[in-house]
């Protein structure tokens, strides 16, 4: 799968954030404020695997389709739901 620039940028966000809070650690900032950046950290990379798993199930169905193997689209299906399944 191509990864494209939108998806990296979502990942560099959330890399700014984790340095943000690790500073904020560092500065003995409120546990309320550091949970909710953290929170907000989760639900950033959340987004993240959904966006990646929809786009690769997406270019994955279209070459089965022009292919002509509609056979596969059920298993790819499937391996996208676990793939959300596991990453909650």
């Amino acid at each position: 799968m191509l990864y494209d620039d939108s998806v990296k940028k979502r990942l560099r966000r959330i890399e700014g954030q984790v340095r943000g809070v690790l500073r904020m650690m560092g500065e003995e900032k409120d546990c309320k404020e550091v949970v909710s950046q953290l929170s907000a950290i989760r639900s950033a990379v959340d987004r993240s695997i959904a966006y990646i798993l929809t786009h690769n199930l997406e270019q994955c169905l279209r070459e089965e389709m022009e292919k002509g193997e509609n056979a596969n689209t059920k298993k790819l299906l499937e391996e996208a739901i676990n793939l959300m399944v596991r990453s909650k």
